[in-house]
């Protein structure tokens, strides 16, 4: 009788909890991250100074990230100037540095004076190293002519020497040993706008990009080790040389490094993540391999995976269709885990579970300064401009046109480009009334070389649009502009593609003299390695074509192939990228529209609008993605990329890669700039897809029936494998995406070696990210990972040590709006249960349940 009092009396205290429960308020809801750009707590703001002749004491420059730093676009932006005249006067210099001095760098360890300079009508030495004797009275140090040593017996202008981080100095101004036009970062002429104001987005380089300025090398050792600092050097410019001379036509013409100018110096320190592997090589290690989209993600989430466990997880970025064929014929040496986009084949069926863990999409890049409009920021393209772009249909796509080399046959009666299009002109205004020159655009548009599902989705974009579908076909658009034939049988609207097919056979041959050379139009309208180098191209404003002829006597026929210089005002590109990287190079996207006509952007909330219409693909639980029709606010080129692994791994592996997801779904979705935290451009996790992540890696650990135990081998990750360096990674894990130990990595694009570590290779230096090397050493099992408690749950649970819990994709009223309701749930159950209980237990007389009898019907929600 007390035993059924006493249950009685429990149940009726869950009743009234569950009641308490569900009149508590909840929290307030707090907005979800943006993603369009860092947090503003390292911000720094400083004002100039009055000099000799120029006040710049009311200009105020900000620089808006200065700590956990990597290769990427660094918004910096001023007010209280002085407008820019033209090309002539007042005006801001930029440049990077490094200095182990804690008030800043000398003029000598700046990285400057390699910009492009013999034209666009600027002061001819306002980018160079070199002074001028006799116009600046405070020069004491480089105030004589010396001998030049490409004119023996001549005198020549003295010039300001580079000194590197390690290494000689610099004997020349044109001295290209260390940058030179082709890779500096300078900006040397920041124009300020009519009320004063300015932005630009600076092009910060690592170690891996620039060794001679040393940024991020790793100073100490261990967890302790941090990024070496190196500074950003404002030199504001006024309307006055040194001397007090306006210049010819009051253009100044002097060097932003003589005494006088340099004088004048806003200086800001700039903290860098470290370059380095983000684990030691000596921890198992546990390969992971897949899509781009989620690179910088998972090379930031490298260092806090590594911090709560033994294992070391490494990174290889490859085509997506190659990652699931390695799940699916799985060896000794290959990936555990993959990251797509599309399931793998058979899904949960064929033992697979598929984990999604990051939510980003595909854009359209913009860096466009135009002529009478500025820096382009409202740029708007239909799904049947961006069909044109993607199938080369305007002349100047394929060939640079002059009149003895007019438009292909095939491509004429077509508007030369893009910015003599009617539809392109009635969807961005501007441009109509600012009349632009046919060449005055930003070239081809840059394309991933990778073979990916994401290029799938794009061509879904176009297939799915009535209008683009049919352009595709080969009906006219209502001015009469056709597709370029050559795309027509390639099955772009049957079938789409996982490629940006350059199907134009279009060659155009150049004379200078006696000699020749051809371009085609690949050469016109080149690719980017993947979608991080054709972030990084379009933040030069470049799209890399070479079509011009230059002399070059160990070329063969004398001539080479170079491309055009471009000044500041003048630089212009675009390129198909990932969020991720657009957001890292602070580039402008362009608005597309979703199945409402609705012109929508990449950003946190319009990335999660269309995650929640999409709807199951052939596996379930794996969304598609489903571009043709988003409505509202939803952001049309959303992509979710899932982990993959199988459950037939051995019980370590499957232990250490659920951590992975563990992570990926909690403290991984904490959005931020420091290592192991979500980067800016992703959207976090909704809860639903966080909860998704858990039970993945639930099953993963459970495994399949008669999965291999932890003694009995299997496929597993190796170490002193050999990779190849992929493209973007956090800085910190600066670069890229391969990862072991001692691997060596294949050279970037740009001709720079990469790394191939766990960090991965240069993150700007456009390493070639496809492609996994070939594992060495032998196969076994993995030490075990710490409990799953410790390694970040989801949907609030606590993250590894040192990390706060993961506080985005829901917010807090959604977390404990949910838990709310599952434990008044099992309160209500549990009451109910405790009353009703002894009512029918009395009811059947009280009939007990031998004591050895097996106890039924009760699951073991651990392992369930």
């Amino acid at each position: 009788m007390r035993t059924a009092r006493a249950r009685t009396t429990a149940g009726l205290g869950a009743l009234l909890a569950a009641v308490v429960l569900a009149l508590v308020p909840l929290p307030r809801e707090t907005p979800a991250a943006a993603a369009t750009g860092p947090a503003q707590n390292s911000a720094l703001t400083k004002r100039g100074t009055k000099g000799p002749y120029d006040d710049f004491s009311s200009l105020e420059v900000t620089v808006h990230q200065t700590r956990n730093l990597r290769a990427q676009g660094l918004k910096v932006t001023w007010k209280g100037g002085t407008p820019t005249q033209g090309r002539k006067s007042d005006y801001l210099q930029i440049m990077q540095c490094w200095g182990d001095d804690p008030a800043g760098p000398a003029r000598e360890q700046c990285q400057f004076g390699g910009a492009a300079t013999s034209g666009g009508n600027f002061g001819t030495h306002i980018a160079r190293r070199e002074l001028l004797v006799g116009t600046d009275p405070l020069e004491k140090e480089y105030d004589e002519l010396i001998p030049s040593t490409e004119y023996p017996g001549q005198m020549t202008s003295p010039f300001v020497p580079f000194r590197p981080v390690t290494g000689p100095q610099t004997t020349k101004t044109t001295d290209w040993t260390y940058f030179g036009p082709g890779d500096t970062n300078e900006e040397f002429f920041a124009a300020t706008q009519a009320d004063g104001t300015g932005e630009v987005a600076f092009n910060l380089q690592t170690t891996r990009e620039a060794p001679h300025l040393g940024c991020g090398d790793p100073l100490g050792t261990g967890t302790d080790a941090q990024g070496r600092r190196c500074w950003l050097v404002v030199v504001p410019r006024g309307s006055h040389d040194p001397d007090g001379s306006t210049g010819v036509d009051h253009r100044p013409n002097t060097s932003p490094f003589t005494t006088t100018n340099w004088d004048r110096r806003i200086v800001f320190p700039l903290d860098f993540l470290p370059v380095r592997e983000p684990c030691p090589t000596d921890r198992t290690e546990r390969r992971m391999t897949g899509s781009e989209l989620v690179t910088d993600a998972v090379t930031s989430w490298q260092s806090a995976l590594c911090a709560t466990g033994s294992t070391r997880f490494t990174f290889t970025q490859r085509g997506e269709e190659l990652a699931r064929g390695n799940l699916l014929n799985p060896t000794s040496t290959t990936p555990g885990l993959a990251f797509t986009v599309e399931p793998v084949e058979g899904g949960e069926k064929a033992g697979f579970v598929h984990a999604p863990v990051a939510v980003s999409a595909l854009t359209v890049g913009v860096f466009w300064e135009a002529n009478g409009i500025g820096l382009v920021r409202d740029l708007k393209l239909s799904p049947r401009l961006l069909a044109k772009l993607l199938t080369s249909s305007y002349p100047l796509d394929v060939r640079y046109l002059t009149w003895d080399k007019p438009a292909p046959d095939h491509l004429k009666g077509n508007p030369d480009s893009l910015v003599r299009d009617p539809e392109f002109l009635e969807l961005n205004p501007d441009f109509a009334r600012v009349p632009q020159a046919p060449q005055v655009y930003p070239g081809g548009i840059l394309l991933s070389a990778e073979r990916s599902d994401a290029t799938k989705v794009v061509w879904d974009y176009l297939r799915g649009n009535a209008e683009s579908r049919a352009f595709l076909e080969g009906k006219p658009d209502p001015w009469g502009m056709k597709v370029n034939p050559n795309f027509k049988d390639l099955g772009l609207v049957t079938e789409g593609s996982y490629e940006f097919p350059k199907a134009d056979p279009t060659e155009t041959e150049i004379k200078v003299g006696e000699k020749s050379i051809t371009y085609g139009a690949i050469d016109r309208s080149p690719y980017a390695v993947d979608l991080h180098d054709a972030a990084r191209w379009t933040r030069r404003g470049t799209n890399n074509a070479k079509y011009e002829a230059l002399d070059d006597p160990t070329a063969s026929g004398g001539l080479k192939l170079s491309g055009p210089e471009y000044f500041p005002g003048e630089r212009r590109a675009y390129g198909l990228t990932d969020s991720g990287s657009a957001v890292r190079y602070q580039l402008q996207t362009a608005a597309l529209p979703n199945a409402d006509g609705t012109y929508v952007r990449p950003t946190t909330s319009s990335m999660l609008a269309a995650v929640g219409q999409y709807k199951d693909s052939a596996v379930p639980g794996v969304l598609a993605a489903d571009p043709a029709r988003t409505r509202g606010g939803a952001y049309p080129l959303t992509v979710v990329t899932y982990a993959a692994a199988s459950t037939a791994l051995p019980a370590d592996a499957r232990k250490d890669y659920a951590r992975v997801l563990r992570y990926a779904a909690g403290a991984g979705q904490k959005q931020g700039t420091a290592p192991g935290e979500l980067p800016y451009g992703y959207a976090p996790l909704p809860a639903k897809l966080k909860a998704q992540t858990v039970a993945a890696a639930d099953r993963l650990v459970k495994g399949a029936p008669g999965a291999p135990g932890p003694d009995d081998g299997g496929t597993t990750g190796s170490t002193g494998s050999t990779g190849t360096t992929g493209t973007g990674g956090p800085g910190g894990q600066d670069g890229g995406t391969t990862g072991s130990a001692g691997s060596s990595g294949t050279s970037g694009s740009d001709g720079s070696s990469g790394a191939g570590s766990g960090s991965g290779g240069s993150g700007s230096t456009g390493g070639a990210g496809s492609g996994s090397g070939a594992s060495g050493g032998s196969s076994g099992p993995s030490a075990a990972a710490p409990p799953p408690a410790s390694t970040g749950g989801g949907n609030g649970s606590p993250g590894p040590v040192g990390q706060p819990l993961a506080s985005t994709g829901s917010t807090p009223s959604q977390v404990l709006g949910v838990i709310r309701w599952v434990l008044l749930a099992v309160l209500v159950a549990g009451g109910l249960a405790g009353i009703a209980g002894p009512v029918v237990l009395g009811i059947s007389g009280r009939r007990r349940i031998p004591s050895d009898s097996p106890s039924t019907g009760i699951r073991n929600l651990k392992s369930g």
